[in-house]
């Protein structure tokens, strides 16, 4: 008692609020963090959600009656803050977008994208079990229930460990992304975002009026890296949501389990949210890479995933958000009718049919994605390319981003590659990435049957050039 009569003297004595850690509770890279030893923490956990297979799936809410203060050891890289907006109607132009606008379906070889081969519609039925060919057959083009075919919802939420269909709404993926900034942010709230990544993911914040920090990866001697150290120093008392995006896009990369657990006891340390752009989960290229979803581990996290990667159905148009925030949920469903109010009856049944037949979808793409990998590989160091390119293959998804090291900008060297060569590259401009060391990098899809061709065309230009 006394301790944390001390502590809590301590703690008003300043006046401030901090956020606090205890000591050893990090397991990852930050572990070395130094909490002062003359202020103690009362912390009182809260009862774990118990999953259905008897795992602790729902991760500790600390909470610190007594705040410390934390001896900061890292810089943090390449922090970036944005306060602007006067309302979404002042949200930028999608750069990423706007560059496949003038490309995507002209460009006779598509070297960037982002999805797995899509499925054929032949291909799709032969997979349907029986339930799903009876909804398809007698399907009514009628309007559809606003939260989602509660089938569907019942079939995402059986993906995660702790949700039920209550706890899921369809959208499609970028509107799930849309709706959740809206619902819970307003003008002046902190926000951190993992970056460089999908633009909506920090633009419609900084639209809404938010001071939006940017929470950049290290190059490491392994590529670059997403270190929880980097972001415990952008977490603010007053933080109100953190953006994550795992397996991330553009570098593929995906965080250690221990530094996963300590993003989540970071954001969770806040009381802030944890939006999780989980759109790649399931690609992972070792098993025991894959993280939890985020819902499974944090009462106030919000899953986003859709049919457009992991399950190569993108014309679906059929995405979700799961969360145990019932009255964030609620919202998100009244501002959809604002939006799409429902999603279309035959994209449902579809993404039913793809989810349903997941496994063995996700095993066709693996072994796309696999074969084109190790030709990516081959072909990024060998003697002659790697004297242009620094490669590091990704833990996951279907996108790399290699360093072009020739001096060159990679928007201009993207530019002419499609101009003359027809070839579709993605430069780190489309991300509006500008590392303070200058490094240029472009983004390269691998998901494709055709990749190996349209590689070897690659392989003509730059041979041509030498």
């Amino acid at each position: 008692a006394s301790q944390r009569q001390v502590a809590a003297g301590a703690a008003s004595a300043t006046g401030l609020q901090l956020r606090s850690v205890r000591q050893n509770s990090y397991h990852g890279d930050t572990a070395a963090l130094e909490i002062p030893k003359n202020l103690a923490m009362n912390i009182i956990r809260t009862p774990t959600t118990v999953a259905p297979n008897g795992q602790h799936r729902i991760i500790h809410r600390w909470t610190n009656r007594a705040r410390s203060c934390v001896t900061r050891q890292a810089h943090v890289p390449c922090r970036a803050q944005t306060t602007a907006g006067t309302g979404v109607g002042s949200i930028e132009p999608f750069k990423l977008e706007r560059w496949f606008a003038q490309y995507e379906f002209s460009a006779p070889y598509l070297l960037c994208c982002s999805d797995c081969e899509a499925l054929q519609m032949q291909e799709l039925l032969e997979m349907a079990d029986e339930d799903s060919l009876d909804r398809w057959n007698s399907l009514s083009l009628g309007y559809t229930e606003a939260p989602g075919l509660p089938a569907l919802r019942t079939e995402i939420a059986s993906m995660y460990e702790t949700t039920g269909a209550d706890d899921v709404i369809v959208t499609v993926p970028e509107e799930g992304i849309y709706l959740t900034m809206v619902a819970l942010l307003r003008p002046g709230d902190h926000v951190v975002v993992t970056y460089p990544g999908y633009q909506s993911l920090f633009e419609v914040a900084r639209a809404i009026g938010c001071k939006v920090d940017l929470w950049q990866p290290e190059m490491t001697p392994n590529g670059l890296q997403f270190k929880a150290l980097n972001l415990l120093q952008l977490i603010r008392p007053d933080t109100k949501l953190v953006a994550v995006n795992f397996p991330h896009n553009p570098t593929g990369f995906i965080p250690a389990q221990a530094t996963w657990t300590d993003i989540v006891r970071i954001v969770s340390d806040a009381g802030a949210h944890l939006f999780c752009d989980e759109m790649y989960r399931g690609l992972e290229f070792e098993e025991n890479a894959q993280l939890t979803s985020g819902v499974d581990v944090y009462d106030k996290a919000i899953s986003l995933c859709g049919m457009s990667k992991v399950f190569a159905m993108p014309g679906t148009r059929v995405g979700w958000l799961a969360t145990h925030d019932s009255a964030l949920l609620s919202r998100i469903g009244e501002l959809k009718d604002y939006t799409t109010i429902c999603s279309s009856a035959p994209s449902e049944v579809l993404a039913l049919m793809g989810l349903r037949a997941r496994n063995e979808i996700i095993q066709r793409n693996m072994s796309i994605m696999r074969e084109n990998l190790a030709l990516l590989t081959q072909f990024f160091q060998s003697p002659q390319h790697a004297k242009k390119f620094k490669f590091h293959p990704p833990q996951g998804s279907t996108i790399v981003f290699p360093e072009l090291i020739t001096g060159e900008c990679s928007e201009a060297w993207c530019s002419e590659l499609v101009k003359e060569k027809g070839i579709l590259l993605l430069p780190s401009s489309a991300y509006d990435y500008k590392p303070e060391d200058g490094r240029q990098h472009f983004r390269i899809g691998f998901g494709r049957k055709n990749m190996p061709q349209i590689l070897d065309s690659l392989h003509a230009h730059l041979s041509a050039r030498s």
